[in-house]
C-alpha cells in the first residue's frame, strides 16, 4: 500500500508518447486531467495523511488513436512555501505544523495568534473543476488555483471569499445543459448566522482578456442555516435535478470549538470531525431556479456520505442516489502509517471498515394537510425506499440499498439530473482501496467487473461516443498503476457496455494514484463528463 499511496511522485513536465496496445477509438479526442496527492515529504518532514500530499496534476491527451502523458505539481502558495523552506510549513487536514523553533519569539507568537482562526492551505489536490471556460484545481477550502489545461501550468490563485462569504466549498460542483456551474459552501465566519450557501457561476463568466476571475460573476442561489450553530455538517458533494438542489445535512460534523483550539491542543483539523450516530440526517430541497427552500422537513437515520451518484424527478418525487456508510472510519484508514502496516494486519484491520453502499432515497413532493399519516407515500414501483409523514409534519425516509462495495461513482454525465440506469465506480470489496472497476445496473442490481492482479485503477471516467443515444454507448477511461515493477503504469480504455478492454496506453514515466478530474473534449467548450462532479465525486 505504501508503494501505491505513500510514494513521492515525480513531474513529467514535457509530454511523452505512450505505447498503445490494442486500439483506441479514432473518435476519442480530448484531454483527461486528473488531480491527487503526489508529494508526501519535503526535506526531512512528512505528511501524516494521504489527503495531505501536495497536488500533482497529470493529463492524458487522446488524438488519432494515440495517447500523450504529462504531469506537473500544482505551484500553489503552499507548494512554494514548503519547497522554499525545505520542510512542511503549511498545516493540512491530517498534519498540524508548528513554527520553526529557530524563529524569534515575536515571529512564533504571531504564528500562534493567527492559528486561532485558521487560514486554510491552498493545496488543491481533490479535483479539476470548471467555472465559465476556466479550469481550476480544487479541494474543500476557500482557495482554488487556476490552471492552463494544455500545459498544466498554474495560472494563479482565486479566493471565493473575495466574491461570496464562505470558508469552505466543495470540489464537486454540478454543470447544467447551458454550461452554468452550481456549487455549495459553508459560511462559518460571516455576517449573520453561520449557514450553508448554494451559488451559481454563469457559463459566460470567463474574461476574454483573462485578467479577471470567472468568480466575479458568481450569483448566490440560496442559504440554509445550520441546524446546530457550533457543529456544521461536513459535506463533500451534493445532488442536482432539473429543478432542485439536494443537500444532505449529515450527522458527520465539524466541531467549531475543537477546530479553533486544534493548534493549541496539538491535534490535526481532521480530528475535529465527529460522527453522531444517534442524530438524524436531514434532506434539504432547494429550487435552483428561484432559491426557495421546500418547507417539508425530510429526515432519515444517521449516515455518512461523501459522493452523490445522481438525482432526478419522477412522478412528483425527487429521487437521489448516493454512496453511504454506517460510520466515519474511512478517513482514518488513509493515514499513511496505517497503510504502512504489514499486509496481513492491514486486511484484518480493514474488517472494521464499513462498506460503501449505493443507496437510493425517494422524497415525495406536494405534501399537504390532506396527505395521510403513517403510510408509505412513495408510489414509484421500482424502489424499496419509503417516506412516511409523521404527526409533526416531517417526513421520515428509509433508503433502498442498490449495491454494496462501490466508491468513486461515475455516470454518463449526459444523464445527470435524469433517470438513469448505469453507474461506474471503483470496486472496494476487501478494503477502501480500489482494485477493480465495476459497472452496476441500478435497475437489475447486477454488475460486471474489470480486474487485473496487482493493479490499482483510478476512478473510472465515462466518455460518450459521438451522437450516442444509448446511455452506455462510450468508453471508460482509468489510470492504472501497480507496485509490480514489471507492470508499467497505463491508461486503460474499456468498452462502457461490457467493460471489455479495448486498449491500454503504457506510460514511460512515473504515474501516481489520484482522486478526481475532468475530461475536456478536443472540440472545446464544456464537457458532458466532469469526473467526480457529484456524478461521482471523492
Amino acid at each position: 500500500m505504501e508503494a501505491i499511496f505513500g510514494k513521492n511522485g515525480a513531474e513529467t513536465p514535457e509530454p511523452v508518447q505512450a505505447t498503445v496496445r490494442g486500439r483506441v477509438p479514432d473518435w476519442l479526442e480530448g484531454t483527461l486531467i486528473r488531480n491527487g496527492p503526489g508529494l508526501f515529504s519535503v526535506g526531512d518532514s512528512r505528511y501524516n495523511h494521504w489527503f495531505d500530499g501536495l497536488s500533482l496534476i497529470h493529463s492524458f491527451t487522446f488524438k488519432n488513436g494515440e495517447v500523450c502523458y504529462r504531469s506537473k505539481f500544482l505551484k500553489s502558495d503552499t507548494y512554494r512555501r514548503n519547497i522554499k523552506a525545505d520542510r512542511i510549513v503549511v498545516t493540512e487536514f491530517g498534519t498540524m505544523v508548528y513554527p520553526d523553533p529557530c524563529k524569534n519569539i515575536f515571529s512564533r507568537f504571531f504564528t500562534h495568534l493567527t492559528n486561532i482562526i485558521p487560514d486554510f492551505t491552498d493545496n488543491n489536490l481533490v479535483n479539476i473543476i470548471r467555472y465559465g471556460e476556466d479550469y481550476y484545481a480544487a479541494s474543500e477550502i476557500n482557495y482554488i488555483n487556476q490552471i492552463e489545461p494544455q500545459t498544466l501550468e498554474t495560472v494563479g490563485q482565486a479566493n471565493y471569499r473575495n466574491h461570496i462569504a464562505l470558508n469552505l466549498a466543495t470540489a464537486h460542483p454540478h454543470y447544467d445543459e447551458e454550461g452554468n456551474t452550481y456549487n455549495m459552501g459553508t459560511a462559518i465566519l460571516a455576517l449573520g448566522k453561520p449557514k450553508y450557501v448554494i451559488f451559481k457561476v454563469p457559463h459566460d463568466a470567463s474574461d476574454p482578456s483573462r485578467h479577471k476571475p470567472a468568480l466575479r460573476k458568481l450569483q448566490l442561489v440560496c442559504s440554509i442555516p445550520f441546524r446546530s450553530l457550533m457543529f456544521p455538517s461536513y459535506f463533500h458533494s451534493f445532488g442536482m435535478t432539473q429543478n432542485y438542489i439536494v443537500f444532505v445535512e449529515q450527522p458527520f460534523k465539524l466541531d467549531m470549538v475543537k477546530l479553533a483550539t486544534a493548534y493549541f491542543r496539538g491535534v490535526s483539523w481532521g480530528s475535529c470531525l465527529k460522527y453522531d450516530q444517534d442524530e438524524t440526517t436531514l434532506f434539504h430541497l432547494v429550487n435552483r431556479h428561484t432559491g426557495k427552500i421546500v418547507s417539508t422537513r425530510y429526515y432519515g437515520d444517521a449516515l455518512v456520505t461523501f459522493h452523490h451518484i445522481n438525482a432526478f424527478e419522477e412522478q412528483d418525487h425527487v429521487v437521489f442516489d448516493l454512496v453511504t456508510y454506517k460510520d466515519s472510519v474511512l478517513y482514518e484508514m488513509f493515514y499513511i502509517d496505517y497503510m504502512r502496516q504489514d499486509p496481513s494486519k492491514l486486511i484484518e484491520d480493514n474488517k472494521r471498515f464499513s462498506p460503501p453502499v449505493c443507496t437510493r432515497f425517494t422524497l415525495p413532493l406536494n405534501i399537504s394537510q390532506e396527505t395521510p399519516h403513517g403510510v408509505n407515500l412513495v408510489s414509484l414501483s421500482d424502489t424499496r425506499a419509503t417516506a412516511t409523514l409523521q404527526d409533526d409534519g416531517s417526513v421520515y425516509c428509509t433508503p433502498d440499498a442498490i449495491f454494496q462495495g462501490l466508491e468513486l461513482p461515475r455516470i454518463n454525465y449526459n444523464f445527470n439530473t435524469r433517470k438513469y440506469r448505469y453507474v461506474y465506480g471503483s470496486r472496494v470489496d476487501w478494503s477502501p482501496h480500489p482494485n477493480k472497476i465495476a459497472k452496476v445496473d441500478v435497475q437489475t442490481r447486477t454488475h460486471v467487473e474489470w480486474f487485473q492482479e496487482n493493479c490499482f485503477p483510478s476512478e473510472p471516467v465515462f466518455v460518450a461516443s459521438p451522437g450516442a443515444t444509448e446511455e452506455d454507448d462510450g468508453v471508460i477511461l482509468s489510470s492504472v498503476i501497480s507496485p509490480d515493477p514489471a507492470i508499467a503504469p497505463f491508461m486503460l480504455v474499456l468498452d462502457a457496455r461490457t467493460l471489455e478492454e479495448l486498449a491500454r496506453a503504457e506510460i514511460p514515466a512515473s504515474v501516481h494514484m489520484d482522486l478526481h478530474g475532468y475530461f475536456i473534449p478536443a472540440s472545446g467548450g464544456p464537457s458532458g463528463g466532469p469526473s467526480g462532479a457529484s456524478a461521482g465525486g471523492d
